[in-house]
């Protein structure tokens, strides 16, 4: 448990905002590479094959890379960095909220703010202060300090700050971009779990660039795989939290199992994959959660239209306060998730793969 945590740590804490995903790719072939063949793609995501008694059916585990973050678009003259959103953030979280400017000198640290609530009238204080009106502060005296001095520069990726922790109760951990470094994750340790065991079919594990501005690295990494099926691997929104009514969705629990999605705004899953998915937590003892989520979209949502169409189903892990500076996923999610995962992958083999499009 100990080196997995480490991981986590590892793989929540690298910077990696949509179109900036270097670093997180780096570190996900050190992982990967003493047990799977690894490729990019020309967009930058990450391809990682590990090869089974069989060549074919050829299955997709694509969890995003990127995280939502910010880019630098210009610095008033008093030295305040004016950013745009990458990936879709909620005004009401993003205020006192720490970052750091990624600049070709080094990492800049700042804080967004606004105007002070004890200037604004009664009116102004009722409403959300909108990204338009706020500002980063890095603590420069002017525009050509920050230029000159600090290095920062319009196009400069700014990255959420919040360092990966266990809680009090170590199985809710709390970290940024769980989304989707969770998925990430997965299949890394899927790879490893099938590292000298016999599976009939190729595993592609697949860090796709760019999830969060549009689904892009999916698209071009599913031409590098030709992939027979998917099982994309995300987050899903937990609805455990105060405020949330018994029959309104979302309405998975963390430590609850993972969760089989029934429909998003991009896809509707393969019906007999989905049945298949249900069919194999049931006979392992695996705890398992259904979820409808119309709002958004996953990598299933592209994949399913490479060349003839590809059965998909979304295998999220339940998690609180997604598309924020943190989130907290819990540990037994996790393992069992895994296992699910592992678990479909020893039976997905030729006929049974064949059968889902029948």
């Amino acid at each position: 448990m100990k080196e997995r945590l480490e991981m986590f740590r590892v793989l929540t804490e690298a910077p990696g905002i949509s179109g900036y995903e270097k670093e997180i790719r780096q570190i996900i072939r050190r992982y990967v590479e003493p047990y799977a063949t690894v490729q990019t793609d020309n967009l930058g995501s990450i391809v990682c094959r590990k090869e089974g008694s069989q060549a074919n059916p050829r299955i997709m585990l694509p969890g995003h890379i990127d995280e939502i973050g910010f880019m630098v678009s210009h610095i008033t003259k008093e030295g305040f960095i004016k950013f745009v959103p990458l990936g879709g953030w909620w005004d009401q979280v993003l205020l006192a909220q720490k970052v750091t400017i990624k600049t070709a000198r080094g990492d800049i640290t700042g804080v967004i703010g606004s105007k002070p609530p004890h200037i604004l009238s009664a009116d102004e204080r009722k409403k959300m202060v909108e990204k338009k009106d706020m500002f980063i502060d890095v603590g420069a005296a002017s525009a050509e300090e920050a230029k000159n001095d600090f290095g920062i520069k319009p196009g400069d990726p700014i990255i959420p700050v919040c360092p990966f922790e266990c809680l009090h109760n170590p199985k809710y951990m709390l970290a940024k971009a769980w989304d989707d470094r969770v998925g990430c994750a997965l299949f890394i340790d899927v790879i490893k779990e099938l590292a000298g065991t016999d599976h009939p079919n190729t595993v592609f594990g697949v860090g796709t660039v760019q999830e969060e501005v549009g689904l892009r690295g999916a698209g071009t990494a599913a031409e590098v795989v030709n992939p027979d099926i998917c099982l994309t691997l995300d987050v899903s929104v937990a609805g455990d939290i105060p405020g949330m009514k018994q029959d309104e969705l979302p309405n998975e629990k963390l430590g609850k199992g993972p969760v089989i999605l029934l429909a998003d705004g991009s896809a509707i899953p393969n019906i007999q994959l989905r049945d298949f998915a249900v069919a194999v937590a049931e006979a392992n003892g695996i705890p398992y959660q259904f979820s409808a989520l119309m709002g958004g979209g996953t990598d299933s949502g592209r994949v399913q239209f490479h060349r003839a169409g590809v059965p998909t189903l979304v295998i999220g892990m339940p998690t609180r306060y997604i598309h924020s500076h943190a989130s907290i996923l819990n540990y037994d999610d996790y393992e069992n998730t895994l296992k699910l995962l592992v678990a479909m992958i020893k039976k997905l083999d030729a006929a049974t793969v064949r059968s889902l499009t029948e």
